[in-house]
Parts: C-alpha cells; sequence; structure tokens
C-alpha cells in the first residue's frame, strides 16, 4: 500500500519556522512509525533528523508527536493509526525546543528532574536504626513504587502537560513523579522526606497540577503520574504542609463537607484566601456576584438532612486502620 506521510519539518540553517513536508512510501505490512522514518531517511531523505535506539520500547528515545498524541514511534502500529486517524502526521514532542526535524532539546526536561534532587539524601538514621555495620535488607512490602520506577524519562507526560504549555516553570509529571518514587523508599529519612515535600509546595510545584490526566493517557509504561502527584499532596497534608493556595483549597473543601454537609461556595474562597486581606479585597467582587446568583446560602437555614451520617464517614475515615 502506498501511503502519504506528513512529517514537520525544521533545519535551523534554512528555515525560520516548521512546516510540514508530504512523503509518499510504499508501506509494508505490520510496520510501525519508526520502521517508515528509518526508511524515509535510508530512500528518501538522508537529512531527516530522528532519534531513537532501542527500538523495543525501553529507551524512551523515539518518543514523538504522532497524530496529535505523544507516541514512541518503534510501538506504534501504522495499520492502526491508519484505521484511528485515517492519515499519519508526524511531529517532534511539543513544549520543548527542537534542534531539527524531529529531535527536540531535552535539557528543559532533564533540569526539572534534577531540580527534584532523584537520589536518596544522605543520613545517619539508617546507621542510627541498624547500626553502623548492619545490612539493610527491603522487601517488596517494604517499597511500594506504585510502577512509579517504571519510567523510562521519554518526555511524553511533559509534551502532553496543560500546565506546562503555559507555565514553563511547572515541574512536570515526569519530575514530580521521581519525587513520589523517593517518598516510597524505605532508606528516604524522615527528615529528607519533608524536605523533599517542602520544597515542592511553591510555585511551579506540585499544587500547579490541575489534573488534566493527559499525562496518564500518553505514558507507554503504566506509570500515572497524576496519581503519584496526589500521592505527593497526601503527603504533605499528613504532614501539616497546607500553607499553599491547592493545600488550603483541599483542607477547606474537607472542613465544609464535614460541618455543613455539602459545600458552601460562598466560604471556600475564604478558606482558600486565610487571613490575606489584598487577595481577599480582589475576590471580593466575586462574592457580591456569588450572593446575587444565589450562590449564597441562608446562614439561617436549617441544617440538610443526613448530616450526621456525613460527619460519621469523616469520624470513621479518621479511624486508625487495624492490621
Amino acid at each position: 500500500m502506498r501511503l502519504s506521510i506528513t512529517l514537520q519539518r525544521f533545519n535551523p540553517e534554512q528555515d525560520a519556522t516548521p512546516h510540514d513536508e508530504e512523503v509518499r512510501l510504499d508501506v509494508r505490512r505490520g510496520s510501525t512509525v519508526l520502521d517508515l522514518l528509518i526508511r524515509i531517511k535510508n530512500e528518501l531523505d538522508g537529512s531527516l533528523a530522528l532519534r531513537y535506539s532501542c527500538r523495543s520500547a525501553i529507551c524512551g528515545s523515539c518518543a514523538m508527536n504522532i497524530n496529535g498524541g505523544e507516541k514512541l514511534a518503534c510501538r506504534t502500529s501504522v495499520r492502526k493509526e491508519l484505521e484511528r486517524h485515517g492519515r499519519l502526521r508526524i511531529a517532534p514532542l511539543h513544549h520543548l525546543p527542537v534542534i531539527k526535524d524531529l529531535v527536540v532539546d531535552m535539557r528543559p526536561f532533564w533540569s526539572k528532574v534534577l531540580d527534584v534532587q532523584p537520589w536518596l539524601a544522605a543520613s545517619r538514621e539508617p546507621q542510627q536504626r541498624y547500626g553502623p555495620t548492619a545490612q539493610l535488607t527491603i522487601l517488596p512490602k517494604d517499597s511500594q513504587f506504585h510502577n512509579v520506577d517504571a519510567c523510562i524519562m521519554c518526555g511524553a507526560c511533559v509534551a502532553a502537560c496543560t500546565v506546562h504549555e503555559v507555565s514553563k516553570g511547572f515541574a512536570g509529571p515526569a519530575a514530580l513523579a521521581k519525587a513520589d518514587r523517593f517518598l516510597s523508599d524505605p532508606r528516604e529519612s524522615h527528615s529528607a522526606i519533608r524536605a523533599r515535600l517542602s520544597a515542592l509546595q511553591g510555585e511551579h510545584g506540585m499544587w500547579d497540577c490541575t489534573r488534566c490526566n493527559y499525562c496518564v493517557e500518553v505514558c507507554p509504561k503504566d506509570v500515572k503520574p497524576m496519581e503519584a502527584i496526589i500521592r505527593l499532596r497526601r503527603a504533605s497534608l499528613d504532614r501539616g504542609l497546607a500553607s499553599t493556595g491547592g493545600a488550603r483549597h483541599i483542607a477547606g473543601f474537607v472542613s465544609i463537607i464535614e460541618q455543613q454537609g455539602r459545600l458552601n461556595e460562598a466560604i471556600m474562597p475564604l478558606k482558600v484566601v486565610g487571613f490575606d486581606v489584598s487577595r481577599f479585597l480582589r475576590i471580593l467582587p466575586l462574592g457580591v456576584r456569588m450572593f446575587f446568583k444565589g450562590k449564597v446560602p441562608n446562614p439561617l437555614a436549617h441544617r440538610i438532612p443526613g448530616l450526621e451520617q456525613v460527619r460519621a464517614i469523616f469520624r470513621r475515615a479518621r479511624r486508625p486502620t487495624a492490621l
């Protein structure tokens, strides 16, 4: 079958902006997108730049945008792409600088991973706990990494991240998932865990994630970065790290539901801004509009039915789990 393939091309020595280029090629049955790209480079245009290595979905080098989604070219079937989309368009990963054609500069991606210190923090706690010469045995039940350690650093999650699209400083799904991996390591000290979580509280940290779930959809290794970010948030709240707006939003939401049995949209913004007068003045017009739209519950109204059952659920959730 002869197929028309659309490639996004960009040569910084010749082009001012990227442009699409049509290539026609006879496609063999069972071909992957990487098979096609290698044939195009070898048979039609030796100047085509692409990155690949293992061809087995292990190294992550061939991650690129295929028909609008971030995928590994080596494991993407041409036939399935045609059946699903009726065409084949190949472009480099989004949100990363393009070096040439399908090759992107991964340095911004690696710098975010380095920012979360992806190594165990030096500590004397293991020596104090097990002795200076004792061997630390880690059993499977002691290290629940939730498959985060399967990450191959392909960058697909960052390329799909809607937050990174508008905020280049965001730590990103891969880096935050890597941080979660060290929280689950029994060799990491309690002080190091708290320091790691504290460093992720500020701007561009874990609370900037909007939970769009795109990172989970595109991950070729089922790492589920968004779930790792949620575990980081829970660990932060468990340790009393609740000063940021995102943490206050969650804590405030839970508090209102427990007290009133439903969300009070008038009080919720106050829970987020806290005692910050300038922020309160900024949201005051919103409160006025909510009042006229009927979004402010009557403070003198009777309690909603079933409030005690709602509170019972919270009391039960706080009980320690029996082993």
